[in-house]
């Protein structure tokens, strides 16, 4: 059997490992408890959790033993990397009520039936905790001047980094400590992010429980140019359907960039790596072939086949200039005027995040109404034509229904 080390490897999955022939025999010897740390910030997971997910269920296939940790402790604080500021705070109801999401999320990849897998939420050791004996038993082993080296805070001590926000390192560290305790948890995986706090947990599982734990970390989602995938004119692309639409969510990655079409393919899907070498080979044109593997597989993971094969159909139908558009993406407005501006429509359907960005597009000839292009950027639409509804097509294969009642 493979070891899963070499599958996660061959993926470019892997960024960091802290003893990689270690961490490789491991895994290849023994079934390993491992946990990865959400922190639930929203009410929702984002495309670039599902990432750290996938990597969750290619352990579990090989027989290793996930533990999902929710973050309601941690989250109460604040995780400084990769933040150029500080994370607002928020109460315990909406930590309480977003940890809820995320178990409902994280189900759907990873199989928590049977002891196959642990959800467990940090709040249960942490809400309670005793500051001064936290302070006398965990805080003396992390050195201040080695914590100021860590990238995490290296980058926000020109802006400010707040004493609440300095604490997470420990915090995060505690967990891998109760998770190794309680479940003879060996490894903790990460985005490449948090590789620091990972390196603090090792060290405390070391002094305080005299036993080798083990650290490895994944790449983030990120397109060639470096910036984080998952952005859109409405904000994050989320895994819950009511926030992106299957059909918003399968339309992202059928139009990925070229060149970032065969890394998703190997991160994010489970599409076997002698068929990712098959489309690796594809150009041009040939490359919507790759791209419609991707949203579709990627899509099935987090909607479901039914969900995935709808979205599909309805893309297909669109661009055939046929078919059922029942399934786009779509906004009801509330009629009380005789005509409606354009550029006020497409800002309330989240096609644009501001009107100066709708005026450059239509100027640009990026904007059509019911298959006529828009070149008056004081456009307006009536009643009428909203009742019936029309379609706005923004750039090549962006397409949004608007239904006035």
């Amino acid at each position: 059997m493979t070891n899963v080390f070499d599958i996660l490897k061959e993926r470019e999955l892997i960024a960091q490992t802290t003893h990689e022939e270690e961490i490789r025999e491991l895994l290849g010897r023994e079934k390993v408890t491992f946990y990865i740390g959400f922190d639930p910030t929203a009410d929702s997971l984002h495309v670039g959790h599902f990432l750290q997910m996938v990597v969750m269920r290619h352990m579990q296939n090989a027989g290793h033993r996930p533990i999902a940790l929710v973050g309601g402790g941690t989250a109460m604080v604040g995780d400084p990397s990769g933040r150029t500021d500080m994370r607002q705070m928020m109460t315990v109801e909406t930590i309480n009520h977003n940890s809820e999401c995320f178990k409902k999320q994280l189900s759907t990849i990873v199989d928590f039936s049977e002891g196959k897998a642990i959800m467990v939420n940090n709040a249960d050791w942490l809400r309670d905790l005793n500051y001064i004996e936290f302070l006398r038993d965990i805080g003396a082993c992390f050195s201040v001047n080695e914590m100021l080296r860590a990238k995490c805070f290296q980058t926000r001590l020109e802006k400010g980094l707040s004493f609440i926000e300095f604490n997470y390192m420990l915090m995060q560290s505690y967990d891998f400590l109760m998770l190794n305790k309680e479940y003879g948890c060996k490894l903790e995986l990460g985005g490449d992010d948090q590789w620091s706090n990972i390196l603090g947990g090792i060290d405390l599982v070391r002094r305080k429980e005299n036993k080798q734990a083990y650290g490895m970390t994944f790449a983030l989602l990120t397109t060639s140019d470096g910036k984080k995938m998952g952005k859109t004119a409405k904000g994050a692309l989320w895994l819950d359907p009511e926030k992106t639409s299957p059909y918003e969510f399968y339309q992202y990655f059928r139009n990925v960039n070229d060149e970032d079409v065969i890394r998703c393919l190997k991160l994010i899907t489970f599409v076997p790596m002698d068929e990712i070498r098959r489309l690796e080979k594809l150009t041009g044109q040939e490359l919507n072939e790759a791209k419609r593997i991707l949203a579709f597989e990627v899509t099935k993971l987090v909607h479901g086949e039914a969900e995935a094969k709808k979205a599909m159909e309805t893309a297909e139908g669109i661009f055939g200039k046929g078919g059922n558009i029942e399934n786009m993406p779509s906004t009801t407005i509330s009629l009380t005027e005789a005509d409606y501006g354009l550029l006020d429509i497409m800002q309330t359907a989240g096609l644009i995040p501001s009107k100066g960005e709708g005026r450059r597009l239509i100027e640009q000839g990026g904007v059509s109404v019911n298959d006529e292009k828009i070149t008056d950027t004081a456009h307006r639409l009536t009643a009428d034509a909203l009742r019936e509804g029309v379609i706005i097509k923004k750039g090549k294969k962006v397409y949004h229904r608007v239904i006035g009642e």
